[in-house]
């Protein structure tokens, strides 16, 4: 089940979604600075659970629903794997053999090479294999977003009706990197492992990207945490997409340069 604090936050943000984080929600200027810096419209946020409280900058973009895009990859390998839809991350599944918009992408894989590539055939497969109304009952066991999967299960995520903010992104992160979720802890445990992209003595990094270019501008997610010694740190980064080559790199730099000045990385 979900931790009691992030549960709390969960019931504070449904119940009032305009400025719902109100006092637990803090201005940080200098990540504000970033953001000017680098000419883009966006929003950061990180979690502090301890206190209950958000931290970054533009608190209304942060509260507000977007596509999820790619970063539904995180739940959707948490629930084919609690539902058994795939024995494991490792079990491969067919991409469909028809040309792909990544070539990349053009190959049988299991979760754990299909989620580093965000192989959209793959996860599709998988949601297929959920099947809707386990697809819809576990989202909204999760409280992920609106909960609203529509009728086809294969594309909710990346056409609507699927939506989530920064700040649900961040609440549902933070129950997964501490195995809170309602599904099983197993299956919580092999996506954690999936989801790590960097590590050191002391600390690790788990991230996941996401990018709609459905509307102009687009939207772009970087989302994940930071496990630095016993702390956890749950972050959220979504830009406004103009030119993918050019804001697309910039999600990353600036929620390690937000990380950073936090002083939350080296």
């Amino acid at each position: 089940m979900f931790g009691k604090v992030t549960m709390i936050m969960v019931i504070v943000f449904l119940a009032s979604p305009a400025s719902a984080w109100g006092q637990h929600w803090k201005d940080q200027p200098e990540i504000s600075g970033l953001f000017e810096k680098a000419g883009v419209t966006g929003t950061f946020v990180v979690y502090d659970h301890e206190a209950g409280r958000l931290t970054g900058h533009n608190q209304a973009m942060a509260e507000t629903r977007f596509l999820p895009a790619s970063t539904f990859k995180i739940p959707n390998s948490v629930i084919g794997l609690s539902v058994g839809a795939v024995a494991d991350v490792d079990e491969t599944l067919p991409y469909g053999g028809k040309p792909q918009l990544i070539k990349a992408w053009e190959k049988d894989m299991g979760l754990r090479e299909a989620i580093k590539i965000s192989n959209v055939p793959i996860y599709r497969e998988l949601a297929r294999r959920i099947g809707l109304e386990r697809m819809r009952s576990e989202v909204q066991r999760m409280n992920y977003g609106n909960g609203d999967v529509g009728s086809q299960v294969d594309s909710f995520w990346l056409d609507g009706p699927l939506s989530i903010s920064a700040a649900e992104q961040v609440l549902f992160l933070d129950s997964l990197a501490k195995g809170e979720l309602p599904q099983p802890k197993e299956a919580q445990a092999a996506v954690r492992d999936i989801l790590r992209i960097e590590s050191g003595p002391d600390w690790s990094l788990y991230a996941k990207t996401g990018t709609s270019m459905r509307k102009r501008p687009g939207t772009g997610w970087w989302v994940g945490w930071l496990e630095n010694g016993d702390k956890i740190y749950p972050f959220a980064i979504n830009l406004d997409i103009n030119d993918l080559d050019t804001d697309g790199p910039k999600r990353m730099d600036l929620a390690r340069a937000s990380l950073k000045l936090l002083g939350l990385m080296e």
